[in-house]
């Protein structure tokens, strides 16, 4: 028999609003990924996103690549490393660079705090090594030599997380970065040392996207298990890196890309010797099986898609979906099966890449801020059942541009964006400024520094969570106004830089560098204002308009909203 209580609970579980708020309820307590199917396999957090584009997919014919830094807790610092002249004899010190380890900022930078961390390890230098910028991977040298980068883990069985290993992936970045010019280069470069001298200790598997003004591969590496050392004779690291068509754009979303390989055909296909001997040794591929030899089935094999995980691992599937909608990609569409690279419906400006890196699955089936997700002010960040291409734990984002055509000081790009992207704006830095902004070398997640530049971009990023819906359209046109005008003043400044650089390159490093310096200055000055500007506008949740002195009354809240609220009300009196 119900008893008073029951019956009354009975009476309004049969209101449709409240089943489908219930729906809800339960729908947000069922999100959490499926247990793999592959239990021995060291998976890595959905953190970095790599979004890759051939020069004949651009629109302006640049080789562009993204890397979304999203750790949520790393050193965000950069730093810009000279060029420089060595005499014979000298050596470059090795070290272990892991890319989550912070210190106090009190103790000092993290680039000066490695040198604790010696490996023992000393390389001849070469006569000549080349300035770079980088953050916690080389990003782009003097030469337009650019990188992204994505953890893609790998079967558990190969990790080798002892010292034996000299080479991890941020040191490998920073070598390529001193010693090379082309992307070619760069792996073969990374290939070997990480063979010579062991890959490993603080990470696993690992990609790069690796560019020039000609071409892009992406280059990935695994090491060889934790039995390895210098001693045993054997490479310390296996990889394998494959080019994407010049017509093509590609993705890495935390997952190893790369399928079947062809090594007899050297201008897509590279990889260390034992690529597959190792696989067989290690159990990992079996030649009898009849299937042909696929990298990421033997070493980096993980099962799911954009549904079966329920938009965990929705980012393969949303940029195929964005730039090639013609294809129709399903989200039920395996990860593993989707293609290396795709060629996209319309050719991709840099501005269209600067939007993928700030796509939040709006329309989608797992858009962050659908019915009563967003709250009252259509937050998607209070979602975080869903992973997004844009997410709000980034430390930065860079799209770099290789353009053909230019001398290389002029002709590489790299865009940094502080902070999460949908908050951030995009600064211009050309690959030949012999130094960049103080205030990007400074700063934690710790301490409130307001001569760091980045927390120009928390700052404001923080208010604009407070009333999402109305404070993103503030931001919007604040990155219209800096982004857009740097954009409108490049072809000028590399005009000028061009036709100084056949005078005095020297003044055309001094251009180049004012000119990135100045415009970076002052964006972290206008996002500090801006970050003033939301908590006075939306203080109290009202609209404060200085100019006018007045106030007006706050964005009423979606009517789901307040449905939802009157049914948890109507819950909770039912409940009690």
């Amino acid at each position: 028999m119900k008893t008073e209580k029951t019956q009354k609970i009975g009476k309004w579980w049969t209101c449709p609003p409240i089943l489908l708020f219930a729906a809800a309820v339960w729908q947000s307590a069922s999100t959490a990924p499926a247990p793999s199917a592959f239990p021995d396999i060291d998976l890595p957090n959905d953190n970095c996103t790599v979004i890759i584009v051939g020069k004949d997919a651009s629109t302006d014919g640049s080789v562009m690549t993204t890397h979304t830094a999203d750790c949520g807790s790393c050193d965000w610092t950069w730093r810009k490393v000279p060029p420089a002249d060595h005499k014979p004899g000298e050596t470059r010190k090795i070290h272990h660079i892991s890319q989550m380890r912070t210190w106090p900022p009190k103790e000092g930078l993290k680039w000066d705090l490695i040198q604790r961390d010696f490996t023992g390890l000393e390389l001849p230098q070469p006569p000549h090594t080349y300035g770079y910028m980088h953050g916690v991977f080389g990003y782009m040298n003097d030469q337009q030599l650019a990188m992204g980068e994505s953890t893609i883990g790998n079967v558990r069985k190969i990790s080798n997380s002892t010292q034996a290993p000299k080479m991890d992936i941020t040191m490998l970045t920073l070598l390529a970065m001193e010693r090379c010019r082309t992307a070619r280069e760069a792996i073969r470069l990374m290939g070997e040392l990480a063979e010579k001298h062991g890959y490993g200790f603080v990470d696993g598997g690992e990609m790069l996207a690796v560019s020039d003004p000609d071409e892009v591969w992406i280059f990935e590496i695994m090491p060889v298990g934790p039995l390895w050392t210098p001693e045993s004779g054997k490479p310390g690291a296996v990889w394998c890196a494959q080019r994407v068509p010049d017509d093509h754009v590609s993705v890495c979303p935390n997952e190893s890309r790369i399928g079947e390989i062809d090594l007899a055909n050297p201008d897509f296909h590279m990889a260390s010797e034992h690529v597959v001997s190792f696989a067989v040794e290690q159990k990992l591929y079996d030649p009898a099986s009849g299937k042909p030899f696929n990298w990421k089935r033997a070493y980096s094999p993980s099962e799911g898609s954009a549904a079966s995980s329920q938009g965990r691992r929705q980012r393969m599937w949303r940029f195929f979906d964005l730039v090639a909608p013609s294809r129709g990609f399903k989200p039920e569409t395996e990860n593993m099966d989707f293609p290396f690279s795709v060629k996209p419906d319309r050719k991709l400006s840099v501005q269209d890449v600067m939007a993928l890196t700030r796509d939040k699955s709006y329309g989608t089936s797992f858009d962050p801020v659908k019915g009563i997700r967003g709250g009252p002010f259509a937050n998607p960040n209070y979602w975080a059942n869903t992973r997004k291409i844009s997410v709000a734990n980034a430390e930065y984002t860079t799209v770099t541009q290789c353009r053909a055509g230019y001398s290389d000081i002029v002709g590489g790009l790299v865009w940094l964006a502080w902070g999460a992207q949908d908050t951030s704006c995009y600064m211009p830095f050309y690959a030949g400024v012999s130094a960049i902004p103080k205030s990007f070398n400074v700063g934690d997640h710790w301490e409130l520094n307001r001569a760091s530049a980045r927390w120009a971009f928390d700052y404001t990023d923080f208010h604009a969570q407070v009333v999402y819906s109305a404070a993103i359209e503030d931001i919007q046109k604040a990155q219209r106004e800096w982004e857009v005008g740097a954009l409108t003043k490049i072809p000028e400044i590399d005009k000028q830089a061009a036709a100084l650089i056949a005078r005095s390159p020297a003044k055309a490093v001094e251009l180049l560098t004012r000119f990135s310096n100045d415009n970076a200055e002052r964006v972290v000055a206008a996002w500090w204002e801006l970050g003033d500007r939301l908590l006075v506008k939306y203080n109290h949740f009202g609209f404060y308009d200085p100019e006018k002195r007045t106030r007006g009354r706050g964005r009423t809240q979606p009517e789901v909203w307040e449905k939802a609220v009157r049914m948890v009300d109507i819950w909770s009196e039912a409940t009690r």
